[in-house]
Parts: structure tokens; sequence; C-alpha cells
């Protein structure tokens, strides 16, 4: 039988200084690290003196300056700036890509569907262009559904309309109501929403 001495707490750690601060972030900044992301949201660090795991939504890394003296530790620093450098996803995003151009974008992680980048998106509001028959819309919605798998009104996949033949079946679909299909006064909200495959609209300059 094994038996386990109780131990003595260990004595808090001393408040981190100034200078320790300022070499944690300097040294976060300037050193070689790898950053892998995990399908839970944690993000793996390697670094030449060893690797570990972060978790940013919980303050905590494996490595030693934190778990013993509780720092905020480079590792931690790291992945904050690679996070708002938009290089790495956030805890809650995935890697993903764009329909239209296949662009590496990311999404929220529990999304699935079809995505945009933010060259190909549209923001609710934007009016936009029609290729086909040169139209001026409104946004109203940009889907994640795709073109083969968003039904009108006729049951019918917007996929499967001839005017959308030339583009992406896997397109999401963005959701516009043409701006002279009703009066001005007339709400966005009460106007009949069209579906269309996200690249057969165009921006309008």
């Amino acid at each position: 039988m094994t038996h386990t001495r109780n131990a003595a707490a260990p004595p808090a750690a001393d408040p981190p200084r100034a200078a320790d601060l300022d070499e944690r972030a300097e040294r976060a900044r300037s050193e070689a690290m790898t950053i892998r992301t995990l399908p839970d949201g944690r993000y793996v660090v390697e670094t030449d003196g060893g690797t570990y795991v972060v978790d940013v939504d919980a303050g905590s890394c494996t490595c030693p300056d934190h778990a013993i003296r509780g720092a905020r530790c480079k590792h931690l620093r790291r992945v904050a700036m690679a996070v708002t450098a938009e290089s790495v996803p956030a805890p809650d995003e995935r890697v993903g890509a764009c329909a239209v151009c296949g662009t590496e974008t990311f999404v929220p992680a529990e999304d699935g569907g079809s995505h945009l980048c933010e060259r190909h998106a549209f923001d609710p509001g934007a009016v936009v262009r029609d290729r086909e028959t040169g139209d001026r819309l409104v946004v109203v919605a940009v889907t994640t559904e795709r073109a083969d798998a968003y039904r009108t009104d006729e049951g019918r996949p917007v996929a499967a309309y001839d005017s959308n033949a030339a583009y992406g079946a896997h397109e999401p679909v963005v959701e516009a109501v043409y701006v002279d299909s009703a009066r001005p006064e007339t709400p966005l909200s009460e106007r009949e929403r069209y579906g269309f495959p996200a690249s057969r609209l165009t921006r309008t300059r």
C-alpha cells in the first residue's frame, strides 16, 4: 500500500514585476513558435523549449511558467497575438474555405453549410447588382444554405433554375429584394425575397 503524506501549501508567489511582464511580452513577440489548433478550441504551441497546450478561454497553459508561477506566460500571449492578427482562428471558430474563391477563412465552429470570405461576403442592406439581368437589389440576409439545398416557394432548389447554371451549386444563398419591386416607402421586410447563389450578385460602385 502506498501512503501519501500531506504536503504543506506552497508559499504564495510574489506578484510579477513590470520588468518580468515586459520580458514575457517581448519573448512572446520575438521567439519562434508554431501554433496548431485543437478540435476543442485549445491550441498546441511548439517551441524550442517544449510543447505546451494553451486554453485561451481559461487563461491557462501547461508550461512551468504558468503552472508553477501562475504567470500569463509567453505562450498565452503569443496565441492571443495570433488570434488578434487572424493568423489562427479564435477558440469558437474553425478553419473553413470560401465557397466562391476557396480562400481560407474562419467561421463559427458550430456552423455547417457554406461560407464566404470577406471579399465575397455581403452585409445586409448592401446594394448589389444581378449579373444576369443588371437589376439592382438590396441584400436582406446571407445564409449558410447551399444553392442546391435552399428551396424557393416553388419547392425548387435555387441551383435548379437555368439562370443559375453558371454559378456554383455549393455556394451559399443570398436573400435579396429588388430595389424597384415596390414603393420606396415599403419596408424591406414586406417585399418579396429572392434567393441567389452568392457569386451571381456583385457589389455596385
